[in-house]
């Protein structure tokens, strides 16, 4: 007999702009259920960066126009919010489309709120996608979600600073810093930057929720070590190869501003910050020509990233009507919504045919280290040398093994130490895994 279902916590989740969450707008309709009679389709979504929220707003506006069989209405609902709205939703009460952070997915489609996009979804959508949405949108070998965009992770530098430091900005994932030379310059770079700090990681973004867990696996994934294999964590997320890893992050805490004003980096305050491609219109315009973007340091098993943003699915509430769900997300999915999302929002284009023809990420373009490294996107549990771009365990548990992780990550930075954290936060998930049966499939 399968284990009673536990509820787990909400992930905080991560998008295409960490931002302040937008209060409930655009509420155009009845927020869920079966409109199949009258060609009219409930669409849920997060207000994350206002520019997001309003390019949604015009595609969905376009698609309205587009043709005289569907409807869609919008609502959009406060990030901070979102994710344990859902949660907190029977699969009845969901509308027939909707966002979801992609470490949300597996756990989504684990209650039986999201159906396979096989058959809803054309063939030429799902062909055409790049590998990280790809990768990130596929459960038990189906696809659950699909995406616009995803997004990239770097090391971000202020040219001028590491000139006046002598330091050489590497502009490859070959040429990454090892992580012995990334511990000399932040050295050599709190020496020049103004804040006395060299680099800014997040810290004001909160190392307990899900920035910590998508800012620091990399560093784990470069130093050879993964958070879950087979369904475990005692022995994989509290290794060795991990407790190395976040003893070397910790000890940057020293050379870390906090970031309390928001703008420590565009100021000018730190020569470097950790941060996602979002940030590339605020930080372009603050610093122009003075703008490197730069892979993050190798600990040894080759420069790692995370990647896996927004997407979108299709749930229960669809059946009897999901030609017009799949229409409505075919849509989304064309090259030329794709491009008005992704001038909103500088994320990656979730479509080959789209990023071939991207300003920002085709070859030799500023943001091009974004597009290789998730040509090589792979999954958590199977990191070699050759992958860079890393999706988070894709995995019904996922809430509880971010949570668990984040609360040892705060404890890290504070000073506890690496190896009881680890240790107490693998006996949590496995625990939580212990009584859900594994999570696995009725």
């Amino acid at each position: 007999m399968t284990a009673p279902r536990r509820s787990r916590p909400a992930v905080v989740t991560i998008g295409a702009g960490l931002s302040l969450a937008l209060m409930l707008t655009a509420c155009l309709g009845d927020s869920g259920g079966d409109n199949s009679s009258d060609g009219t389709i409930e669409v849920w979504a997060h207000s994350g960066q206002a520019a997001e929220a309003e390019a949604l707003g015009t595609l969905v506006d376009e698609f309205n126009e587009s043709q005289d069989d569907v409807t869609a209405n919008l609502t959009l609902i406060p990030e901070a919010d979102y994710t344990s709205t859902i949660q907190a939703t029977s699969a009845d009460e969901l509308p027939e489309v909707m966002e979801m952070d992609a470490p949300t997915m597996a756990s989504f489609a684990y209650d039986r709120k999201l159906i396979p996009l096989e058959g809803v979804v054309s063939p030429e959508a799902l062909d055409n996608r790049i590998s990280g949405v790809t990768e990130s949108g596929t459960y038990n070998d189906e696809t659950y979600a699909v995406g616009l965009f995803d997004v990239g992770l770097g090391l971000w530098g202020n040219k001028a600073l590491l000139e006046e430091a002598g330091i050489e900005a590497p502009t490859t994932a070959e040429e990454a810093w090892t992580v012995d030379e990334f511990r000399a310059n932040l050295a050599e770079l709190a020496e020049v930057s103004p804040s006395g700090k060299a680099i800014d990681l997040g810290e004001a973004n909160g190392f307990a929720a899900e920035w910590g867990t998508f800012t620091t696996t990399p560093d784990i994934w470069s130093a050879g070590g993964t958070l879950m294999k087979d369904g475990k964590a005692d022995g994989v997320l509290n290794s060795q190869e991990n407790v190395d890893a976040l003893e070397e992050w910790a000890s940057w805490r020293e050379f870390a501003d906090p970031n309390t004003s928001g703008s420590a980096f565009p100021d000018g305050q730190t020569a470097l910050t950790w941060t996602g491609n979002w940030m590339y219109p605020t930080f372009s315009e603050a610093l122009g020509e003075d703008l490197a973007l730069m892979p993050l340091p190798d600990f040894g098993n080759g420069t790692k990233a995370g990647h896996g943003s927004w997407q979108w699915g299709v749930t229960p509430a669809a059946e009897g009507n999901t030609e017009a769900a799949g229409s409505f997300l075919d849509f989304l999915l064309r090259d030329e919504s794709i491009a008005t999302m992704v001038e909103a929002n500088a994320a990656v284009p979730g479509s080959t045919s789209a990023l071939e023809q991207s300003e920002l990420y085709g070859p030799g373009k500023p943001l091009e280290l974004f597009a290789t490294n998730l040509e090589s996107a792979c999954g958590s549990d199977n990191v070699t040398q050759e992958c860079i771009a890393v999706a988070r365990p894709v995995t019904p548990g996922y809430p509880t093994v971010t949570s668990s992780f984040g609360s040892a990550l705060l404890a890290i930075w504070g000073g506890a130490d690496v190896q009881d954290e680890l240790d107490s936060a693998a006996r949590a998930i496995d625990s939580d895994f212990s009584d859900n049966d594994g999570y696995q499939n009725d």
